[in-house]
């Protein structure tokens, strides 16, 4: 994936892996800094090859090779992948606001179409607000539309919501492809990379996760935190 290569040719690489958490929610792995993204376990469980291939030994991979993991069709390797490249950025908070993704989207969609790829609890509250809203969600709950929607729902959108797992399952060119020119497009959750590379991409924020106390939250992910039980983060919108 272009995407993919560009994010990983912008990284300096040069840094120690020093710990990696395959979390039942979350992973993370520490270089230079703590990055985190989704484990996606009910993905990995439907795939034929869902273990990972070298299990106890991923510390002994450079940052660079952790970074590639990304590449890889296999989830859990990917989310490794994706957490590497998170802890590799180098953010620059000057260029980020302390706002997260629903109340960024609650603002744009009010009176909108919107869809949000990824089921996420703000949902309820645009709901309440948005002219209409779609949900599209591999693990559906009440009131989703499955993932073969997206090609005729997302075009419609005025504000699109994407999930940062769509680098992960590497899903995200095709549905910034599906998304109509003059759609506000957000990228969010902790797999999201607060890079501005994305703003090439037609993305209009991004809003993602920095760790500031990283043995905190490494603490958190292995003892099986969901992203609201993570402790030692912030929550940090960057805007094109």
């Amino acid at each position: 994936m272009k995407v993919l290569d560009d994010l990983i040719a912008a990284l300096n690489t040069e840094a120690r892996v020093r710990d990696i958490r395959l979390g039942f929610f979350h992973t993370a792995v520490l270089t230079r800094n703590c990055g985190l993204a989704a484990t996606l376990p009910w993905d990995a469980l439907r795939q034929e090859q869902s273990s990972l291939k070298e299990p106890g030994r991923l510390l002994e991979k450079s940052a660079l090779e952790l970074a590639r993991m990304s590449y890889s069709d296999n989830i859990l390797e990917a989310a490794i992948g994706m957490a590497a490249i998170n802890s590799l950025l180098e953010v620059n908070e000057e260029q980020c606001l302390e706002l997260n993704a629903g109340e960024l989207i609650a603002e744009k969609g009010k009176g909108k179409k919107v869809a949000i790829v990824g089921h996420f609890p703000f949902v309820p509250r645009l709901r309440q607000i948005a002219r209409e809203l779609w949900v599209i969600e591999k693990n559906r709950r009440q009131g989703d539309f499955a993932e073969a929607e997206a090609e005729n729902l997302v075009p419609q959108a005025d504000v699109v919501g994407i999930t940062g797992t769509a680098f992960t399952n590497h899903t995200i060119e095709q549905l910034l492809k599906l998304c109509r020119p003059e759609a506000y497009v957000v990228v969010l959750g902790d797999t999201a990379p607060l890079s501005p590379l994305l703003f090439d991409y037609g993305i209009d924020a991004i809003s993602g996760t920095r760790v500031i106390e990283p043995e905190t939250a490494l603490r958190c992910v292995s003892q099986g935190a969901t992203y609201r039980q993570i402790e030692g983060i912030r929550q940090l919108t960057m805007k094109r």
